[in-house]
């Protein structure tokens, strides 16, 4: 632990160009090394909670509904005078942020937000040694805000030489900036398959970004389907109305038209079409750029997103459509002519900085973590996170006294917070050895499942295969960085009427997808054909948490008991008492939604780490335990946790050693 360097990055979910960069950074960090400890903070979002929500909110209304008045606040904001009496009084911030400096005591700091250089100026002001080198990355290009660079810092990443240029002329010292390109995820450096030349292929794929006017991208998407050759993918995001809206309104066009929601495969999407149509945002222009595809932007939000365009201008990679009508009009100039004027945006694409921005941002860092630290420094005490990496890195196949685990754990692909990601990290510093994505997936035939294709609740059925794929690429970075083992699951939801004929199932460590449309005893039946596990989701009454119960599989045991590997014997904060009466196979989850939710019942178990094993030990259901686990006092000790429940006995630590010293029988 001595010699593991601690890298702080901040940032601010104003703009989702902020925390893509930030996101980017951390993984391209963790990626060059196993010895970095890296924490992705939005103290925006703790220090001012509900107001910081109503803020964003606001921000993105008069951003979309009078972009003149953001216009006079981007002004307002490039105001020197301004940003340095204003951006460094924040004194909530300042104080979170002071506190969390002082506890976690990093190597370096990143921001990718620029009120934070102002906070770190603040709390510095009275001839303070700053003990740590600052990066501010910057997400803009060219119409760069006075606010990135009026406070200090020691070094400012830029995206390209325009901006470098730009911030030169505007004051910052040159030998203070350096040029690495955006920081865009890692998946646009890895190898892909080259794109048919859309001169001779079947069909013309674009990708339409739909962020807002969306009352008009339909007539514009219909236009641009009456095109011939032309194939598009419409992504939404979350906005499950409009992709409903959309879906119905391209059905005549076939398989022409796919509708998609929220996504983690940007980067495939990207590369595999021939366009994109979208807003000059920061993070979609310079992936556009890292895929090699030309883009079109049919909006632009004023201020920081205008130097974005005069970017694609004057690197002419792309065009500005001024009014909706020259949309379709630059989309066929561009495939006109055996697709010449594609051709030549392809030709300037080539000349921009590559897709290996975060890995030099990455690299830097790491080089320059030692650069003001003192070497005699003692490690500091910190958090329970830092305590728990002491025993992550144990390697799978490895024995062990306990493993701690959760295997009901949710993401945004259905009702969670947290995209697998961040999950995984969010798991893998509390020091968890196994985890399972469970998300739900909803029966077609039933109402629940018929009204849940209308919402974002369930896992839709047209992206099982990237979230299986999500859950492929995340496993190796688990175990690379965090010794942790991620398994694929899905949460079957049969749900009913009634509290007695609905339930929840849980498929862990599943190789595929399974067809949500088939029978209780069938569904299990395809689980054990992938050698996965088959849980009862909260089978019993649930008392201390909100939501509905799932009876079928408890009154049908008869039915289900022999072929179910094991019971939920707790939920959340529910324990189930009549599971450990009949002796069933139990095990223990958080019903993880959001991070709250950590503070639950976890299962352990005393085997080997990997993945036959967890599941053998399961199904045995010997040295199975149950704990609850609390983030703030659980330190990860597998033997000495809070509260344990092991078999038919309770077992409660020893205030000496944290081992069992009392055997209750229950």
């Amino acid at each position: 632990m001595a010699g593991m360097k601690k890298i702080l990055i901040l940032s601010a979910g104003f703009g989702e160009g902020h925390n893509a960069a930030a996101r980017n950074i951390r993984d391209a960090i963790q990626h060059l090394s196993i010895d970095a400890r890296v924490e992705v903070v939005d103290l925006f979002e703790s220090s001012y909670g509900s107001v910081n929500s109503f803020i964003k909110k606001a921000h993105l209304s008069v951003v979309r509904y009078a972009p003149l008045v953001w216009r006079g606040i981007y002004a307002m904001l490039d105001s020197s005078e301004w940003v340095n009496r204003n951006l460094g009084t924040m004194n909530r911030l300042n104080d979170e942020l002071s506190n969390l400096l002082q506890q976690f005591q990093p190597d370096y700091v990143v921001s990718t937000y620029p009120a934070y250089s102002h906070a770190v100026q603040q709390i510095y002001r009275d001839h303070k040694e700053r003990p740590f080198p600052f990066l501010t990355v910057i997400t803009d290009s060219i119409s760069v805000n006075s606010a990135w660079f009026r406070a200090s810092s020691d070094y400012f990443a830029v995206a390209n030489q325009l901006t470098a240029d730009v911030m030169v002329a505007k004051g910052v010292e040159r030998n203070k900036i350096k040029v690495f390109g955006f920081p865009v995820s890692l998946e646009f450096s890895e190898p892909h398959e080259a794109l048919e030349d859309p001169n001779t292929a079947h069909l013309r794929k674009i990708l339409y970004i739909i962020h807002s006017g969306k009352k008009k991208s339909g007539k514009t998407i219909e236009e641009l389907l009456e095109l011939p050759r032309m194939s598009l993918t419409i992504a939404v995001g979350k906005d499950t109305e409009m992709k409903h809206k959309m879906t119905a309104r391209t059905a005549e066009y076939g398989k022409r038209a796919h509708v998609i929601g929220w996504t983690n495969e940007m980067p495939h999407l990207m590369r595999s079409h021939h366009l994109v149509i979208g807003k000059a945002g920061g993070a979609t222009v310079q992936e556009c750029i890292a895929a090699g595809t030309p883009l079109i932007v049919n909006q632009i939000i004023p201020g920081q997103e205008e130097g974005n365009a005069t970017l694609i201008e004057k690197c002419g990679f792309g065009a500005i459509a001024d009014k909706r009508k020259e949309i379709v009009q630059l989309v066929e100039t561009a495939f006109d002519n055996k697709a010449q004027g594609w051709r030549h945006w392809k030709k300037n694409l080539a000349k921009q900085e590559s897709s290996r921005g975060a890995l030099r941002i990455a690299e830097f860092i790491l080089s320059h973590s030692d650069e003001t630290r003192p070497s005699a420094e003692p490690e500091p005490p910190f958090s329970i996170r830092e305590k728990s990496m002491e025993r992550v890195l144990q390697t799978p196949g490895t024995p062990t006294n306990m493993l701690l685990c959760d295997f009901h754990i949710h993401s945004t692909y259905s009702d969670g917070k947290l995209s697998i990601p961040e999950i995984v990290d969010f798991y893998g510093q509390l020091g968890f050895d196994c985890i399972c994505i469970t998300d739900h997936l909803a029966d077609p035939r039933r109402l629940y499942g018929k009204l849940s294709a209308l919402s974002s609740l369930t896992l839709p059925l047209s992206e099982m295969d990237e979230y299986f794929g999500v859950i492929e690429r995340e496993k190796k970075r688990a175990l690379r960085k965090y010794g942790m083992i991620l398994m694929a699951g899905i949460e079957f939801n049969k749900d009913g009427l009634t509290k007695k004929s609905s339930a929840h199932l849980l498929g862990i460590d599943l190789e595929a997808p399974i067809a949500p449309a088939m029978d209780l005893p069938e569904t299990i039946a395809h689980i054990h054909t992938q050698k996965g596990l088959a849980v009862a989701s909260h089978p019993h009454v649930m008392k201390s948490e909100w939501g509905k119960n799932t009876l079928y599989l408890w009154e049908n045991q008869e039915i289900f008991a022999p072929i179910i590997d094991a019971w939920e014997i707790a939920n959340r904060n529910n324990i189930f008492t009549p599971v450990g009466l009949k002796q069933l196979r139990f095990i223990a989850n958080s019903d993880f939604h959001k991070p709250k939710h950590i503070n639950s019942w976890k299962t352990l178990l005393q085997c080997e780490k990997e993945n036959a094993a967890i599941k053998e030990c399961i199904q045995i259901n010997k040295n199975v335990a149950i704990t609850f686990f609390h983030e703030q006092s659980h330190f990860g000790n597998r033997d000495g946790a809070n509260k344990v429940i092991f078999g038919d006995a309770l077992l409660t630590p020893s205030p000496r050693n944290g081992l069992p010293m009392k055997l209750i029988q229950a």
